[in-house]
């Protein structure tokens, strides 16, 4: 139930992973034979990875994740283009990767303005839009936020930022695999996305850079990834991320489905919890992630009380900060003291066993 953190490896993904640790281990980058096997089988994950978004297969950088890549997007933007100006737009309820990142650009002197939200998660266009100026080098803003389920405008904001000659960036990390992404039709300049966050293996994320992008590199070394990550190629994950993909692209109409039902299953589920309440209406999010709140349940104690179920009260990449949720705060919940919501994540692997167990827990709770 906390899929949204991470997911289990398909077991597809897994098989064609396993002969790369092995039987086909050579480097990508040699020119022997072994090299070259390695070196197809990468070429091969680029294509299927590039399918899942609509971009051209050289338009795929390979790197560790999506925290890699939004700060090789980030910092390799501005630093690359910094004629162009000095200001970054994005929003209160990203991603800690993205805030953190802006936070550091903001030390060296560049200009960050935070957009706000509504009480349902999502940014004003006009703010966006009066937020624009001359010096506006790039636009940051998450396609579905990870704590809630929120789909921002995103083709609006593409158009927008395309009209006014602006980069746009998009951490698609909770997105990917969830939805249809074409970034051709969003008018999405660079994307990322995770492995782990689709039955693939951790470790491995893409950055999809349109060409003309320039960026200056993170990691300099041997000139993999047309120069601008360095180092070895990590054959297997990269594989791993490419079959995920695939299985992702060709079974995406039946994932969706069941994870619909599942979840429809658990609102109707949560009719039998007492003051309960669901952030967000549901045409205004992802259908995975479900973020409840109830009243007079302390989230970090139900959830240390109930370690068999997977559950979240925010993002996994926060779990050791205790200040409670930025994007709740952000989003003026009423009647939220910052530890009695929970997140509730779905994928292909859940069941309604799964949400029996967790609404019954929750019943033990409250009644308790």
């Amino acid at each position: 139930m906390d899929t949204a953190s991470t997911t289990k490896i398909d077991q597809r993904v897994l098989d064609e992973m396993l002969p790369y640790f092995t039987e086909f281990y050579g480097n990508a980058s040699s020119s022997h034979k072994f090299g070259e096997i390695a070196k197809q089988a990468i070429d091969r994950s680029r294509i299927q990875v590039a399918n899942i978004i609509n971009c051209d297969k050289d338009e795929i950088i390979f790197t560790s994740g999506s925290t890699e890549s939004i700060n090789l997007a980030i910092k390799g933007y501005v630093e690359s283009n910094q004629d162009k100006g000095n200001h970054i737009i994005t929003v209160q309820t990203e991603h800690k990767a993205v805030l953190s990142t802006c936070e550091y650009l903001e030390t060296k002197g560049y200009e960050v303005t935070y957009l706000d939200v509504d009480e349902s998660g999502l940014i004003s266009l006009e703010q966006l839009r009066e937020s624009v100026k001359k010096n506006t080098l790039i636009v940051v803003i998450m396609y579905i936020n990870n704590e809630t389920g929120v789909i921002q405008p995103i083709r609006d904001i593409g158009k927008l930022c395309n009209d006014n000659n602006i980069a746009f960036f998009c951490d698609a990390t909770q997105a990917v695999g969830k939805i249809n992404v074409d970034i051709e039709e969003d008018q999405i300049d660079m994307l990322c996305f995770s492995g782990h966050k689709l039955n693939g293996p951790k470790g491995i994320g893409a950055l999809y850079k349109r060409e003309g992008i320039e960026l200056t590199p993170l990691i300099h070394g041997g000139g993999q990834e047309g120069g601008l990550r360095g180092g070895t190629y990590n054959t297997p994950l990269i594989v791993g991320l490419g079959k995920a993909c695939e299985v992702i692209y060709d079974g995406m109409d039946e994932s969706i489905s069941k994870i619909e039902s599942i979840v429809d299953y658990f609102i109707s589920s949560l009719k039998n919890i007492t003051n309960c309440k669901i952030i967000s209406e549901r045409n205004l999010r992802s259908s995975n992630i479900v973020n409840i709140i109830i009243e007079n349940l302390d989230s970090n104690v139900f959830i240390g009380m109930n370690k068999s179920i997977a559950l979240s009260n925010g993002s996994a990449c926060n779990s050791g900060v205790m200040d409670g949720s930025h994007v709740l705060k952000a989003m003026n919940i009423t009647n939220y003291n910052n530890y009695n919501n929970i997140r509730v994540s779905i994928d292909k692997c859940s069941s309604k066993a799964d949400v029996d167990a967790l609404i019954q827990a929750l019943r033990k709770t409250i009644s308790s």
